[in-house]
């Protein structure tokens, strides 16, 4: 646990106090528009913010999907993974290579500006991932409920919560359920791998010593897993592999295809098709329309997870560290 402050007894104070607040106050839920009185252009704040960004860089969506979901999953979406500092989840190994802070740091700067401690980083992270996500499409793929405070502590162990790629189906089922996340969520919200890349790291044990015995992941498609090998030439190879070859940057159904055809960059993608629940909706999550609304509800969804809403937490003034 390590928040920052300007010295170890007042972050102890601020801790100390946030945590009273966390205690004693009761969730009293999110809302669509939840800042039009107190910030009417908070959104739009934040939409220029992110789409100048996503023009300059798109990876970006990728970038900010994944932060809200590193975010989200661990305690709750809570801005924990924002903090600064060492024992923090922003240390943990899985949150080393986030990317795309920068934006949230300047989208929170601008609100400050305009409404000074008003609007939450946890809000701000919801935001931008949709924004960034739907800056291909120029509009709003889905709503946000917004209301969230910003969690007063972070702690690195909690980011061992992250699914690991190489879950097999029925352990990645279960942590998506302990969050209250069904199989639908499980297969929507993996679609954001159409977007990025991962490190040879997670893709080089399919290749390389599956299961711990040597060879090939029988799950890849022989063809792709030699074109896996190409990238990743070894088990320390520190290159990054493209998630959804053709598609890194567009938000789109063709990951689905790619896990139809065995050609799943990790684990956890290729398992999808070890259940029959989760291989039906991997066919149906190939119409762009049906995909599009089952991401929606299920983005949504994991929004609401362990939030911290009324006096709970606090609104920091700068996503890094506590106030």
């Amino acid at each position: 646990m390590a928040p920052q402050g300007s010295n170890v007894s007042s972050s102890r104070s601020k801790l100390f106090l946030c945590l009273l607040l966390l205690a004693c106050t009761g969730a009293a839920g999110l809302q669509v528009g939840f800042y039009q009185q107190s910030c009417p252009d908070a959104e739009s704040i934040v939409r220029n913010v992110t789409w100048a960004g996503a023009a300059a860089d798109p990876s970006l969506a990728g970038k900010l999907l994944r932060v809200y979901f590193h975010d989200c999953f661990p305690q709750g979406c809570d801005a924990s993974v924002l903090l600064d500092g060492r024992g923090t989840e922003k240390a943990a190994g899985p949150n080393l290579s986030l990317g795309g802070l920068d934006v949230v740091d300047a989208a929170k700067a601008a609100l400050e500006v305009a409404c000074p401690g008003t609007v939450s980083c946890a809000d701000v992270v919801a935001l931008a991932a949709r924004d960034a996500v739907s800056f291909q499409f120029g509009r709003l793929l889905w709503e946000v409920e917004t209301g969230r405070r910003d969690s007063c502590f972070s702690d690195e162990a909690d980011a061992t919560s992250l699914p690991n790629p190489e879950f097999v189906f029925p352990i990645l089922k279960d942590s998506f359920a302990k969050r209250g996340l069904g199989v639908a969520d499980l297969v929507a919200l993996s679609g954001a791998h159409t977007l990025g890349r991962t490190t040879c790291m997670f893709v080089s044990p399919r290749l390389y010593t599956f299961r711990g015995n040597g060879g090939v992941d029988p799950l890849i498609d022989p063809g792709y897993a030699r074109e896996l090998m190409q990238q990743c030439q070894s088990t320390s190879s520190t290159n990054r592999v493209v998630m959804d070859p053709g598609s890194e940057f567009s938000f789109d159904t063709s990951y689905y295809a790619a896990v139809k055809a065995n050609r799943g960059v990790l684990l956890t993608d290729s398992v999808l098709m070890h259940d029959d629940e989760a291989a039906r909706l991997v066919d149906e999550m190939q119409d762009q329309g049906k995909f599009l609304a089952a991401f929606e509800a299920s983005i949504r969804r994991m929004g609401a997870i362990g939030v911290l809403t009324g006096s709970a937490g606090e609104i920091r003034r700068n996503c890094r560290v506590v106030n």
